[in-house]
This record gives structure tokens, C-alpha cells and sequence, in this order.
């Protein structure tokens, strides 16, 4: 279901063919499977023993001399070993799933592009708009074309027009046919013939370069190199700071200090401490998202002991729902409270830390059953 959402949630976004819909589908399955990982746990072990519970199963296992808890442990076993390989699938879908999906829309963008004007007579992306009058086979007839990435904007408006993808450096190559340049208003020019315009791709599209990506979209295995070289340029942006100050107070002109460049550098170095911090939390937040199949199921299974129900989808409610409402909160409270400073970075822990005492509680609770 989370892989048909996802999917579908890139065809409505993107306008995506059918091929490209199939070659998409491997890279979306570890980014599904990462979040399906806890809710599946919860929903097997809820059905599990809520039916063996209102059945009459445990009550017979407790009247033979076992323990309830005996009955537990398999469940306990399985998320714990379950929850490192849901940390490498989530690991899996940031190194591979997410630049996986990037890939095969970039490659698609071309025919993204031409059904979008075929259908709409435009198209717009984060560097650039195209509006057409009409569209005959792969030729735009009249294109206006307004290019908004860096700088002023420039606007291009020709009799015809052709697209085409350099795959390579990752640009559409805009070949327009008589075409009339408006750079900001003040420089116009007319160009007969045939030229041809580079487009940059959106920053999603693009493969960005190590330092340009988020830590979100980082390896494990990449993050602590990353964090040392992060540390690295903000020592050196507190080096640059301190002497463009220094050098403003030796000049007897304190008003650079917080002049353009100052407060630029101020901002820069906010950034990259930001950055770093981030870089800092990551790999708690990876552990964390991971382990939670165990915490669910160390809270589900007990909780649908208690509750003595044969009925599949009420027993899942009434253990996902408080586990929804504890946990999530919990962790985004603590996620953004790391972000901040505020606590460290192992806070992110703070939803899992929650569930595990709830669930020891039910434990203990179903062990006296």
C-alpha cells in the first residue's frame, strides 16, 4: 500500500509514463519498506496474540504452568533482530532509493516536460517556465520561455522551439528557431536562426555534490567523514570571521563588523554550525526510526494480551493508535529539541525510551495475567 502511495504520489507530481513508472518501482520499495517496517511488526503481533489472547490460548498455556511471557519472547526476538535491517533499509533508501528516484525522473524529464505542454501548454520548474500555443509532435510552436535560476530573469520567446536532455551534464538543451531575448527589461536582441539555450535542472533533479547534500540524504557510512570536514569549514569560517573583525576594529571602522560582508559571514557560519548539527543527530535519528519496530511490538504484543479480542482490526486499533499518539510527538519533540541544542542528540530517543517503559509495564502486567 505505502509502495502504490509513494509511486502514485511521483506520477501525480512528476506526470510520469509507464516505463519510467516500472523503472521506478525498485528505488521506491526501500524507501516504502522503511516505513512499513513498524507498522506491519505492530499489526502482525496485534493480530497475533489478540486472537490467541480471546481464544482462550494464553489463559490454557498459564493453566498448563508456562508463562505468558514464554509465549512473548518470539515476538521480542524477531523485532529485535528486525530492527538493524530496518535501519540498513532506511539506510538503503537515502544511498540508493532517493538518488534512484531523482535518476529516473531526470532521464524522463524530457517526456515529463512534453506531456505536461501537450496537456496544459505549460510547464514550470524551480529554474524555469515554458508556455506554448501548441505542441506538434516534438516541435513548440511560439515557446515564451522566462529562465529564473541565478541572476536577473531572462525571457525568450521564439517561433519554434525543441527540447532535449544532456544527460551527461545535466541540462535541457532548449533549441529555439528565430528567437528574440529580453534580459531584465533593459537588453533585448533578435537571433535568426537556430541557437541553442542550456537549462539547468532543478536541485532535486541534480546529483548534488557531498558538501551540497543533506543529511538526510547521507549514507551511515558517509556522515562521519562529513561531519569532520563540516567541523573543518567551520573552524574555518570562525578563522575568517575573527579577522575580518580584527581588521575592522584595527582600521578604526567598527561598522564593517556588522556591515554586509559581516553579516554574511554570520549567516554562513550559523548555517554550517546548523549543518553540523544535523550531521551530529543523523545517525541517532537512523537508529532510532530503526529500533522503533521493537519498541511497537514491545508495547503491541502485551497490549493485545490484555485486550482479549479475536477481531483483527480492532485489536490493531487500539494498539496503534496510542502507540501513533505517544510515539510520534515524542520523537519529533525530541528531534526538534536536538535541533535546537537544547538536548543532545541521543534525545531523538525520547519516543522509543517512552514505549519501552510503557512497555515493560504492560509486560509485567500480562507476566501476573
Amino acid at each position: 500500500l505505502i509502495l502504490l502511495i509513494g509511486v502514485g504520489r511521483t506520477l501525480l507530481r512528476e506526470g510520469l509514463g509507464p516505463i519510467a513508472i516500472v523503472k521506478l518501482l525498485p528505488f521506491v520499495l526501500p524507501i516504502s519498506l522503511q516505513f512499513a517496517f513498524p507498522a506491519t511488526a505492530l499489526f502482525a503481533v496485534s493480530c497475533v496474540y489478540g486472537r490467541m489472547a480471546g481464544d482462550g490460548e494464553v489463559a490454557t498455556v498459564k493453566a498448563s504452568g508456562i508463562s505468558p511471557l514464554r509465549i512473548l519472547q518470539p515476538a521480542f526476538v524477531f523485532a529485535f533482530v528486525l530492527s538493524p535491517f530496518a535501519v540498513y533499509m532506511s539506510d538503503l533508501a537515502v544511498s540508493w532509493g532517493r538518488p534512484g528516484v531523482n535518476r529516473v525522473v531526470m532521464l524522463s524529464i524530457e517526456d515529463i516536460v512534453y506531456r505536461k505542454m501537450r496537456s496544459q501548454h505549460s510547464y514550470t520548474d524551480d529554474g524555469f517556465s515554458i508556455h506554448v500555443r501548441d505542441v506538434k509532435g516534438q516541435r513548440l510552436q511560439f515557446p515564451t520561455v522566462t529562465v529564473h535560476s541565478g541572476g536577473s530573469p531572462m525571457k525568450l520567446q521564439a517561433r519554434e522551439g525543441k527540447l532535449t536532455l544532456d544527460a551527461e551534464n545535466e541540462t535541457l538543451l532548449l533549441e529555439l528557431t528565430d528567437s528574440r531575448w529580453d534580459r531584465g527589461g533593459s537588453l533585448q536582441s533578435i537571433l535568426p536562426g537556430t541557437t541553442e539555450v542550456p537549462i539547468p535542472l532543478s536541485r532535486t533533479l541534480r546529483t548534488p555534490t557531498q558538501a551540497e547534500r543533506r543529511p538526510s540524504e547521507l549514507p551511515l557510512r558517509l556522515i562521519g567523514v562529513e561531519r569532520m570536514r563540516q567541523d573543518a569549514r567551520s573552524h574555518a569560517e570562525i578563522g575568517q570571521l575573527a579577522a575580518h573583525t580584527g581588521f575592522a576594529i584595527l582600521t578604526s571602522r567598527s561598522e564593517e563588523i556588522l556591515g554586509g560582508t559581516g553579516r554574511a559571514m554570520i549567516g554562513q557560519l550559523d548555517a554550517s554550525r546548523r549543518r553540523l548539527t544535523k550531521l551530529r543527530i543523523e545517525p541517532w535519528r537512523r537508529w532510532a526510526e530503526g529500533f522503533s519496530c521493537f519498541f511497537f511490538v514491545l508495547i503491541g504484543a502485551p497490549l493485545a494480551m490484555i485486550a482479549r479480542t479475536s477481531d483483527y482490526w480492532t485489536t490493531f486499533g487500539r494498539c496503534f493508535l496510542p502507540t501513533l499518539l505517544l510515539y510520534y510527538p515524542l520523537f519529533i519533540l525530541g528531534l526538534n529539541q536536538a535541533k535546537d541544542g537544547a538536548i543532545p542528540p541521543y534525545g531523538v530517543w525520547l519516543g522509543n525510551i517512552a514505549l519501552g517503559a510503557i512497555g515493560v509495564i504492560l509486560v509485567n502486567r500480562v507476566r501476573r495475567y
